[in-house]
């Protein structure tokens, strides 16, 4: 593949990625989409729970199995590796659209606000979506979906992995990006059993998935990751730790 070839497609698959992320807020909110978590005429709950739990599940062996670093060193073989990233980045997003294709809703409500607390809801769904961004631009957004390893590619520069950095959420937590979308899952006006089973399921695979992640990561990085980790919590900062460095910061900013 040339070096133009490339590049257009890491943009393409870049876009379609961000195109689908934008459709999974619509999906998950029942916002803005012709075909929502919650649209549609619900049939056999068998059906429906065994159809919605394999689709989160085919999502979740897909996203996790491509980035395990084996998988990437027999998938190179075959794929060049400056669109590795973009490739993994595609088949997450087409593993995406077949849920949003072929999702069966199950409308009986988990839950049902309104007026003001339906609005705060909201507003929580859509910090959890921004959650997500920013921990993307922390670490290096376009890294992360491929156009940085094809833009380096076309102008015939090689590629090196970032440095281990913790910016800004990764002083205090170690999975900002986790907790984005589990707030993104979780935090809704109206909680449909159909969106109920999403969440959960998707909860569990990011469980699931952490360990592998982390113990990738010891690997490459070695002791600044795991002194990091050691004293970094999952998902919940210590407060009074927070509290700690952010005077250290204002004093270092006076």
């Amino acid at each position: 593949m040339s070096r133009a070839a490339a590049l257009v497609y890491g943009v393409v698959c870049y876009v379609v990625f961000f195109v689908t992320f934008l459709y999974l807020t619509g999906f998950v909110s029942n916002l803005g989409v012709p075909r929502s978590i919650d649209s549609g005429a619900a049939g056999p709950l068998g059906a429906a729970l065994a159809v919605d739990t394999a689709l989160v599940i085919l999502f979740g062996l897909q996203h996790s199995v491509m980035a395990r670093p084996g998988f990437k060193v027999w998938w190179t073989r075959f794929v060049p590796p400056p669109i590795e990233r973009s490739t993994y980045v595609l088949a997450s997003s087409a593993v995406l659209i077949a849920l949003f294709a072929f999702w069966r809703p199950i409308p009986e409500p988990v839950w049902h606000t309104e007026g003001a607390t339906a609005a705060w809801l909201t507003a929580g769904l859509f910090a959890g979506v921004g959650m997500v961004l920013l921990s993307t631009l922390l670490i290096d957004h376009f890294d992360l979906f491929g156009l940085r390893q094809v833009v380096l590619h076309f102008r015939g520069q090689p590629y090196e992995e970032k440095r281990f950095a913790t910016p800004f959420l990764y002083k205090w937590i170690r999975h900002p990006l986790y907790v984005g979308w589990l707030m993104t899952f979780w935090i809704a006006p109206t909680m449909s059993a159909g969106h109920f089973l999403f969440a959960l399921v998707m909860t569990a695979y990011i469980l699931v998935a952490i360990p592998f992640e982390e113990r990738d990561l010891l690997r490459a990085l070695g002791e600044p990751y795991h002194r990091w980790r050691s004293r970094t919590p999952r998902f919940v900062p210590r407060i009074g730790r927070v509290a700690v460095q952010t005077r250290r910061s204002v004093a270092k900013s006076s």
